[in-house]
């Protein structure tokens, strides 16, 4: 695998992210839901599960309350795991929002790079799978072999590799999507993938708990239940 890209989280240590104020901040450790993160995390279930309306209102927020960077790396992530019209739809409205023009040029738009996507993404899936990442591939290639593909190169390599946002801050997303779409098998993988890539505990509760006006307190709570199962097995391992 290609050596880690300097300011992605490759390992079990305490994630190196991007300041929580304004872009371009000094780096500082992720140790606790900055008023940004939450911000971002909220961010990223509604742009998975509410309507247009408050989707506009919560971006129109984000362009005061979130470096826009990682508002723009969240929408992009959001195809991943909310499917096109709903990224579509966001990025329509946050450019409205933030009056921010669409760079000229981005290297995701280049197939060139599909080799470097498929390394970096090998090496960002295993740092987030950590000691279930050999299970994880046979049993998606079980599934089918372009999902594996997919996943590897598209999913952890072209998308979640990418920088302007650190890959705790993105499983912190990624959690909070799964969570509002009841897609609980995912929810509790990345529960565990928060913790492997160097996300405080506190941080990943801290996170669900800002969801739970977003949810139905049942859901709130089973999510809250796999939670306590995660760090139980973290506990005794």
């Amino acid at each position: 695998m290609s050596a880690p890209a300097e300011g992605r989280v490759r390992s079990t240590a305490p994630s190196r992210v991007a300041g929580s104020g304004a872009e371009g901040a000094d780096d500082a450790i992720l140790t606790s839901l900055d008023a940004p993160t939450r911000a971002l995390v909220r961010l990223a279930a509604i742009i998975a599960d509410a309507d247009e309306r408050t989707m506009r209102v919560a971006l129109e927020h984000a362009v005061h309350a979130i470096p826009a960077e990682w508002v723009e790396e969240l929408i992009l992530q959001s195809y991943l795991f909310a499917g096109f019209p709903r990224t579509l739809n966001a990025m329509r409205a946050w450019r409205k929002a933030s009056g921010r023009r669409a760079p000229a040029s981005d290297p995701g738009a280049d197939l060139a790079n599909a080799p470097a996507w498929a390394a970096e993404g090998e090496e960002t899936c295993a740092a987030v799978y950590g000691p279930f990442y050999e299970r994880l591939r046979p049993n998606i290639r079980a599934l089918h072999p372009a999902l594996d593909a997919w996943m590897i190169v598209d999913g952890y390599g072209k998308v979640l590799s990418r920088p302007g946002l650190d890959l705790a801050r993105r499983e912190l997303c990624v959690i909070a999507v799964c969570a509002v779409a009841r897609q609980d098998r995912q929810l509790h993988s990345h529960l565990h993938g928060a913790l492997h890539v160097g996300t405080p505990p506190q941080v990943v509760e801290d996170a669900l708990d800002a969801l739970a006006d977003l949810m139905s307190d049942e859901d709130h709570a089973r999510a809250r239940h796999l939670w306590s199962h995660v760090r139980a097995t973290q506990q005794a391992s």
